[in-house]
């Protein structure tokens, strides 16, 4: 079951999501407090805080005596400090929230422009911060992964080394072995059964394949028809822990149709195909009537493979909204002509 939030609470996380956009880098962790040390000479300052194996962390600040740093950091402090309410608010609420984990590594990637410079957020976490976007409490089913895809060329302003990049975390990440030992990895995670896992993908015709990605010093797993679902990526943000964190995900539209269209092409994972066939089915519900324009448009501009992939369940698609959304049927059943 799948309800609209209250108007008034979408308002709070429209807000939460804006203010976030505009707060520029995040501090990572909790929101923490300035600690006084004191060595021979003088004294400086820093900054004392959890990240999500409870570690114990300290930032340098600056000297003691200087009073516009321990100012700046104090504002940023207490900003984190309000947006952690209000994800604790909007979590009670009935919102998508990742957890402590997830927020470390997308606060990280934030920081350094990832996201910005042309890293797409998608999966799991993508569908979750869509609803948050559409206003939509439904179910989601929590995630040990993220998926962060690339568009075209990251154009970063410095050289990002992903593994790097994630070991600046403080959390102990590892590389996941590639199918054969010649294959290069393209996935990273935490020790455990269910530990954190990162993938990395990117457009291919044959999937699975590893594809270099020069700019990240890494390689990504080919998904096909991932130039379609990247296109015009749109931002958005992801609640996990304490943090929103800016991100960019597909555009909604597309997101269905390729979620269809994997949940037709996996084979011997019938969970997981499941899995993407709701997901599809969820939006495209949340989108509604007024939606159904977005998404014959993307149908249109998919790739005829694609289409023909999709083409035999379109019919038992469009019956999940015979009685909810009769117009969203009529838009499939005219698809199919």
């Amino acid at each position: 079951m799948q309800h609209l939030h209250d108007e008034a609470i979408r308002t709070h996380y429209a807000e939460l999501k804006e203010r976030a956009r505009a707060a520029g880098q995040l501090l990572p962790g909790t929101p923490g407090s300035i600690v006084t040390h004191r060595v021979k000479g003088g004294s400086y300052l820093s900054r004392a805080y959890y990240v999500a194996s409870s570690k114990r962390l300290e930032d340098y600040i600056g000297p003691a005596e200087n009073e516009d740093l321990k100012s700046a950091i104090s504002e940023r402090m207490q900003f984190s400090q309000w947006m952690l309410e209000r994800v604790t608010q909007l979590r009670k609420l009935g919102f998508q929230v990742a957890d402590r984990e997830t927020a470390r590594v997308l606060v990280e990637l934030h920081n350094l422009g990832a996201f910005e410079a042309g890293l797409v957020l998608v999966g799991t976490l993508a569908y979750m911060a869509r609803l948050n976007d559409l206003g939509i409490a439904a179910f989601s089913s929590r995630t040990r992964d993220i998926d962060v895809a690339r568009e075209s060329c990251i154009k970063l302003a410095i050289q990002l080394e992903f593994l790097i990049a994630l070991k600046a975390t403080t959390l102990p990440f590892v590389e996941v072995p590639g199918l054969t030992p010649r294959s290069p990895s393209t996935s990273a995670k935490l020790r455990g059964a269910g530990g954190l896992r990162i993938d990395v993908l990117t457009s291919g015709a044959s999937l699975g394949t590893p594809v270099v990605i020069p700019e990240l010093s890494w390689h990504a797993q080919a998904i096909p028809f991932y130039d379609y679902l990247l296109k015009d990526a749109e931002p958005s943000a992801v609640m996990a822990g304490g943090h929103c964190i800016p991100v960019r995900i597909p555009q909604a539209s597309r997101f269905i149709w390729h979620k269809l269209y994997s949940s037709r092409s996996r084979r011997g994972e019938p969970e997981k195909a499941k899995k993407d066939y709701q997901q599809a089915v969820t939006l495209t519900a949340a989108l509604g009537g007024d939606g159904s324009t977005e998404l014959k448009a993307a149908y249109k501009e998919a790739p005829v493979a694609l289409k023909k992939k999709l083409a035999p369940g379109l019919l038992a698609f469009a019956r999940e909204f015979k009685e909810s959304s009769p117009e969203v049927e009529e838009v499939f059943q005219a698809l199919r002509r």
